[in-house]
């Protein structure tokens, strides 16, 4: 079968996803341009020969349908025979079009794709595409009847997992003291793309990082999800998430090539990572969040390797439980590799573009640290769960 390996992979900065945020006078298709035309920069790759453009999106509505990826490759100016295809596996969108982007090319389908991944949250808002649905609620056209709303089952695997309010927020402030550090020191430099807003600004740097946060500071916020409802349906909870536990909403995009190896050394591209193995789990759908795990595992036995040969792991921190829940799973990876650069808590969640992100700044921390083997994975709603297992070759 043939190797797929990522040549390149970029993303945007993260913009506060609300009105006044760094990025929400871009419209998400220049948005998600401007991720692709940078990945195009930097690569030289001719874009005729791209043969698809699959983009992870959650909210396909406004300006995020009609299928965002082809209008973004069109807006680019770029050839009109490459197709595009929108992917939404929830907030695993990104990774999952990263992964049919591989399977395409170890099935031989493709040798040449770019997988993107978008989510413009100041534009687009959460739940848009749910007519009429609450987007912190449960489900509206559920037929499974123990279905939570997200921020619930945050509280259910913390209560679960027996995690303190104060560890997830120690664990918070480590997010955004993590994610400080790189982005003071250069380390993420080289994964951003700059975007140019209407106004004729540029936006460069990560805008969610909160520098200074501790736990004692995030120990005053209130737990958000201790409605009366939700407290009379699960008396056994302590409720303890908060808005700086959980991730941040955000702005955000980005894009990655994916070759056969073959056509990479023919064209004299040399690849940087190699994608080893992957998965993609169902799990307990009221936990919710819990898929990670099995997913972890699942992708682990299919390449052969164990969790203490992974020098960095990301775990989407959709909500502090998340990452740790995982972690007290996995105790044979030390605990400076699990999301060595922050996370969502502190980068910020663009949805579909969030897989796209984490393989991004995963492929640049273990080049810049000298690893070999990274393992990322994200949560999704409804139970389910991605997990890559990439190794650096660059």
């Amino acid at each position: 079968m043939t190797d797929a390996v990522i040549v390149d992979a970029v993303r945007t900065p993260m913009g506060r996803g609300k009105p006044g945020g760094a990025l929400s006078e871009v419209h998400a298709v220049d948005l998600l341009a401007a991720a692709l035309q940078g990945l195009v920069r930097r690569t030289g790759i001719d874009p005729g020969t791209v043969e698809d453009f699959m983009v992870g999106c959650v909210s396909q509505a406004g300006e995020q349908s009609a299928t965002p990826g082809r209008q973004a490759w069109l807006a680019s100016g770029y050839p009109v025979h490459v197709p595009s295809v929108t992917i939404e596996r929830k907030c695993g969108s990104g990774q999952q079009a990263l992964e049919f982007a591989a399977q395409a090319v170890r099935a031989g389908v493709h040798d040449i794709v770019v997988a993107g991944g978008i989510e413009s949250m100041s534009r687009v808002p959460m739940g848009s595409a749910r007519m009429g649905a609450d987007p912190h609620g449960p489900a509206v056209h559920a037929r499974f009847p123990h279905l939570s709303g997200q921020g619930v089952a945050a509280e259910l695997v913390a209560d679960k997992w027996g995690l303190s309010r104060r560890g997830l927020d120690e664990y918070s402030a480590r997010s955004h003291e993590l994610a400080a550090a790189a982005a003071d020191s250069g380390g993420f430099d080289d994964e951003i793309v700059p975007v140019t807003t209407p106004d004729g600004g540029v936006v460069a740097l990560d805008e969610s990082i909160r520098r200074g946060t501790t736990a004692d500071r995030l120990g005053e916020l209130r737990a958000v999800f201790g409605t009366d409802e939700n407290r009379a349906a699960h008396p056994q909870v302590d409720w303890k998430v908060t808005a700086g536990n959980s991730s941040q909403i955000t702005d955000g995009a980005g894009a990655v090539l994916v070759m056969s190896a073959t056509r990479a050394a023919e064209l004299g591209l040399r690849p940087r990572a190699r994608i080893v193995a992957s998965s993609v789990v169902g799990d307990d759908p009221t936990l919710m969040l819990t898929g990670p795990i099995p997913a972890t595992a699942k992708a682990l036995a299919r390449a052969g390797l164990s969790i203490d040969q992974m020098d960095a792991v990301e775990i989407n921190e959709a909500f502090a439980p998340v990452p740790l829940a995982w972690a007290a799973e996995f105790p044979g990876l030390p605990a400076e590799r699990l999301n060595p650069r922050g996370g969502a808590i502190a980068l910020g969640h663009p949805l579909g573009a969030s897989g796209i992100r984490l393989m991004t700044t995963l492929i640049n921390h273990l080049e810049q640290t000298g690893g070999r083997y990274g393992l990322q994975s994200m949560c999704e709603a409804g139970g389910m769960a991605n997990a890559t297992i990439i190794e650096i070759l660059s």
